[in-house]
């Protein structure tokens, strides 16, 4: 499994793409394949067809999956799209923190 900088739930920032600017919260982060998929960014179209009796088909609207790399969590306390880092503490525990404010996250 490969290491992301970011997690599920965490409110991000979109700096490349056709979404760049956008901020969102993720929804599901797919370490396997280095993508996340954040609420409200890269909505696509998908034509579903009606499964069971009752369901509707039609075209419906949903968020696709994003490169990780593509995104950067935004500091609760500064409130800027920064990188982050992670510190032991003295009790061998790991914080992440933001690297423009120095600020631990409380996760």
């Amino acid at each position: 499994m490969k290491k992301m900088h970011v997690k599920r739930g965490d409110t991000v920032k979109v700096i490349s793409g056709k979404d760049k600017g956008k901020e969102g919260k993720i929804i599901t982060a797919i370490p396997e394949a280095g993508k996340v998929i954040v609420e409200g960014i890269s909505v696509v179209k998908k034509h579903q067809k009606a499964r069971r009796q009752g369901q509707e088909s039609g075209i419906i609207h949903m968020e696709a999956a994003i490169d990780a790399s593509n995104v950067l969590r935004v500091c609760p306390s500064c409130g800027k799209a920064a990188r982050t880092g992670v510190k032991i503490l003295d009790d061998g525990s790991k914080v992440r923190y933001c690297k423009k404010c120095q600020e631990t996250f409380n996760d």
